[in-house]
C-alpha cells in the first residue's frame, strides 16, 4: 500500500470528523461513557485490527482513549489507516462514544 499525498490525507480527514494529523500519525481521543466500556472499545478494536493486520496505539486513561495510526512500515499514512479509522469510528459510535 502506498502512501497517501498530503492532499489525498486532507480529503480523508475532512470524512472523519475528531480525526487530526499530527505529523505522520493521524489522531483521536474517544472518551467512553465509563472505564468497563472503554475496554469493551479497545477489545473491539483489538478483534478488527487483527483482521485487517494493521495496530493502532492505544494509549488507555479511564475512560478516555487516545488513539494514533501510521504505517509503520511505510513511515506514514497509507489507505489502511483510514480504512481502521473508519472502523474505530463505528466501534466507538456503538458503545456511546
Amino acid at each position: 500500500m502506498d502512501l497517501l499525498d498530503p492532499k489525498d490525507i486532507d480529503k480523508r480527514l475532512g470524512e472523519l470528523p475528531g480525526w487530526r494529523r499530527e505529523g505522520d500519525e493521524i489522531r483521536r481521543t474517544v472518551a467512553a461513557p465509563d472505564f468497563p466500556t472503554a475496554i469493551r472499545i479497545v477489545d473491539e478494536i483489538a478483534v478488527r485490527s487483527e483482521e485487517l493486520n494493521h495496530h493502532p496505539d492505544i494509549d488507555i486513561r479511564w475512560r478516555k482513549l487516545r488513539i494514533a495510526l501510521m504505517t509503520h512500515d511505510k513511515g506514514g499514512l497509507t489507505e489502511m489507516d483510514f480504512r481502521l479509522a473508519a472502523a474505530i469510528d463505528d466501534i466507538a459510535a456503538k458503545h456511546g462514544a
